[in-house]
């Protein structure tokens, strides 16, 4: 009996030490993920978590070290259903969790009252798709993003919208978030720049589906063109009733609407070379093989196509993964002015570096119009 309880009490030390040994010899680095995995635009929420997940599960797997421990990644995914409110407390929550970094939030609506928290906690975050120009302008050390902003974005819609599309009356709809009307604005500006003349303005909400009243007041004003500042889970009933409506204007929107499951949200509503729409990103040339590999990859693991922001999302992650490699620690203090310093890094969605401000230098969008219930792409903007 002896013996036996001998050899029990050794082999139970033996497997304590290992576990000392396997502890002292690896990290857990906690990543934050926040999207709207609930409400309206859930579909958009997911893409971008599985895009994150997809990265953790590429980081474990390659056995990245840091500071010379196998660093074990963690996510932890948050839901904020595209709420400021909802998501703040998503951020406290992370700050509480004592994440390394955050990847997140979708929404500049949700991405700008988050920022405080993370800075006030001096947590580095990446967003993979907040436009809005404040998200970076607020002087926040800890805040970055891998898109273009609406400057850009909402720009480059505008002055397409009168030179390639040759649009001579354009109205103007906004859903009243900071993404939606930071976007409408920046494309009147790039109407007007161009020449073009905008003939309406009006708003709605990103919880409507009801836009008779809107939709009325804009056919008599016989427009060529309707923009849309908001999500694709409004533009789709939008495009319905304005094809109920006879309106046949041509539709055109930011990267809110620019998803692939936009032609399912209208049902039918969509002709081919009518929706017009800029995704903030873009690749060229070689390039072009890592994003087609990326999405081939997340078909096979997801059982679904991307939808929009999920490789920038996997860019994101793997960023802040290297500045932890490079600085030789997770620690947010240590890491964030390496990341600061990202320039030269070859992502799937292409080359990252920042400026002082916590914007992607150089960023691109690409244009897309719709065919056949597909997205085609135009073209690639700087």
């Amino acid at each position: 009996m002896q013996i036996k309880l001998n050899s029990v009490v050794m082999a139970a030390a033996l497997a304590l030490g290992a576990q000392s040994t396997w502890a002292q010899e690896t990290i857990e680095v906690r990543i934050g993920h926040v999207g709207p995995t609930s409400g309206q635009i859930a579909h958009l929420g997911k893409d971008n978590e599985l895009g994150a997940r997809m990265a953790v599960e590429d980081l474990n797997a390659k056995g990245v070290k840091i500071g010379g421990k196998k660093a074990v990644f963690k996510l932890f995914a948050e839901d904020d259903a595209g709420d400021p409110k909802q998501g703040t407390a998503a951020a406290q929550k992370l700050v509480d969790s004592k994440v390394h970094g955050v990847i997140g939030h979708l929404n500049s609506g949700t991405s700008i009252p988050a920022s405080r928290v993370y800075s006030d906690a001096g947590i580095p975050q990446i967003s993979p798709s907040a436009t809005n120009p404040q998200f970076t302008r607020q002087g926040f050390k800890t805040t970055f993003r891998v898109v273009a902003d609406d400057v850009h974005l909402g720009g480059t819609l505008g002055k397409y919208s009168v030179g390639t599309l040759k649009g001579k009356s354009i109205a103007v709809i906004d859903d009243r978030t900071a993404y939606g009307m930071g976007v409408a604005n920046e494309f009147e500006k790039g109407v007007k720049g161009a020449g073009g003349k905008v003939v309406a303005r009006e708003f709605t909400n990103d919880k409507a589906t009801d836009f008779t009243a809107i939709l009325t007041t804009l056919k008599g004003k016989s427009p060529d063109i309707v923009f849309f500042g908001g999500m694709d889970a409004v533009a789709g009933p939008m495009l319905r009733q304005m094809k109920q409506l006879g309106i046949n204007a041509k539709f055109v929107g930011g990267d809110g609407i620019c998803s692939s499951g936009l032609p399912d949200l209208a049902q039918g509503a969509m002709a081919d070379d009518q929706v017009y729409c800029a995704e903030a990103g873009g690749v060229e040339g070689a390039a072009k093989k890592s994003m087609e590999d990326f999405k081939v990859r997340f078909k096979e693991r997801n059982k679904a196509e991307v939808q929009v922001y999920a490789p920038y999302v996997y860019d994101a992650l793997m960023v802040m993964a290297d500045a932890m490699v490079k600085a030789n620690s997770p620690e947010p203090a240590k890491y964030l002015p390496v990341l600061a310093k990202t320039a030269g890094y070859k992502g799937v969605t292409g080359t990252i570096a920042f400026d002082n401000k916590g914007d992607i230098k150089n960023g691109a969008l690409t244009l897309y119009t719709y065919r056949g219930g597909k997205r085609a792409e135009l073209a690639v903007v700087r």
